[in-house]
């Protein structure tokens, strides 16, 4: 195990009826609040309504900034900065899923920096101070709500880049699995998807032994798969949806890879996909996790053999680890088709015509490499772009 130091500060409140108590978490901040949403969903289920009730009852003013997109874009968060600074706003409210979160989280960076808040992204600035953010998370799927990361797309050029800061983890979370039970079956199985994904990236690792976190992560994956099903089978399962949204959070705020080193190779490909074709996060990686697994297994086969018994109960084949890891991924993929996700570039409308612009961006000019289990280059991602196809 190496050595780690893990703190999270986010405050989580779950279960019925969360959303009203809005109000009350944000006031421990300050009387000026910028809520930051996607679309009109929030309003036709009436969440939205609910959570200014609960703001003007606390006695917050509110200032409004909606139309976030998935994979959130760079244009949107400077008009946030801007909002945030003329209104001297006191905490960033994001009610919404992982996107909306993100998008906060970049505009509370950018509030206190001179230059552009793009710079975050392209490593050549590191934040210093950042306004608080709240959430309301509506879709289980990123884990942005209690970890300590952000990724936002720069439409200048394509570009979808990642930040990482303890600043930017939110101060409090708003976890109702019932704002989850009219999601559209995409949004479900997207969300699956990229849960399962953040699990798989810690999975990966050269630290050794990890047994304790190892456990923790297979079960997370179990729960996930058993329970997928049952949300599929019925959407106003609240415990169904208990069970994964918070293995989502579980899975990405940082506790399950105390002690050892992911790789996150896979998340760095699928945004070359999605900051190119704007497809869905989750539906890039159920395309990218896949035809890296096929790619890298031989580094440690046995963590794949343990991987494939542990986690889809396949049969170890004592006469060949190679068969063993095969029909695990085999199973991941069948699990990934049930929940309507595609496993190939076809799938999500991708052909072969940009995957060397897309390995070319991803590795920087082949001057970097991707991942920590596998050390990528250019060659190397053109490679498993190529596996997906």
């Amino acid at each position: 195990m190496d050595d780690f130091i893990f703190r999270n500060p986010t405050k989580i409140v779950f279960g019925k009826g969360t959303e009203k108590f809005t109000g009350r978490e944000a006031a421990n901040f300050g009387k000026r609040v910028l809520l930051h949403y996607g679309g009109g969903s929030i309003k036709k289920s009436g969440l939205y309504d609910t959570v200014v009730t609960s703001l003007l009852d606390a006695g917050i003013n509110i200032t409004e900034l909606g139309g976030v997109k998935p994979n959130p874009r760079l244009s949107l968060v400077r008009e946030g900065i801007r909002i945030c600074r003329e209104d001297k706003i006191d905490l960033i409210l994001a009610v919404g899923g992982g996107s909306v979160i993100d998008s906060a989280k970049a505009i509370s960076i950018g509030v206190y920096y001179d230059g552009d808040v793009w710079d975050f992204y392209t490593g050549k600035a590191d934040a210093k101070k950042a306004l608080p953010i709240g959430t309301v998370l509506t879709i289980p799927a990123a884990g942005s709500e209690s970890s300590d990361g952000s990724v936002i797309t720069n439409e200048d050029g394509d570009y979808k880049r990642p930040y990482g800061s303890s600043l930017i983890y939110p101060v409090f979370s708003i976890l109702n699995p019932e704002l989850a039970f009219t999601l559209p079956d995409f949004q479900v199985a997207c969300g699956i998807a990229d849960m399962t994904a953040h699990l798989l990236e810690r999975y990966f690792t050269n630290s050794s032994p990890v047994g304790l976190t190892d456990r923790l992560l297979e079960g997370t994956m179990k729960n996930i798969i058993d329970y997928a099903g049952k949300v599929r089978e019925n959407r106003q399962d609240y415990d169904a949806w208990a069970e994964i949204m918070w293995s989502g959070t579980i899975a990405h705020n940082n506790m399950l890879n105390t002690g050892r080193v992911g790789d996150w190779a896979s998340h760095e490909i699928e945004h070359e996909l999605s900051g190119i074709y704007d497809i869905a996060h989750g539906a890039g990686l159920a395309v990218v996790f896949p035809a890296w697994m096929k790619y890298t297994y031989k580094h440690d086969i046995k963590r794949f053999v343990q991987w494939a018994v542990r986690v889809w109960n396949v049969e170890q084949d004592f006469r060949s680890d190679e068969e063993t890891v095969l029909a695990g991924i085999a199973r991941f993929e069948v699990f990934l088709k049930s929940l309507g996700l595609a496993v190939r570039l076809d799938g999500v409308g991708i052909d072969d015509t940009r995957l060397e612009e897309m390995a070319d961006k991803c590795s920087a000019g082949d001057t970097i490499t991707k991942g920590s289990f596998v050390k990528l280059g250019k060659a190397d991602i053109l490679n498993i772009l190529r596996l997906a196809l």
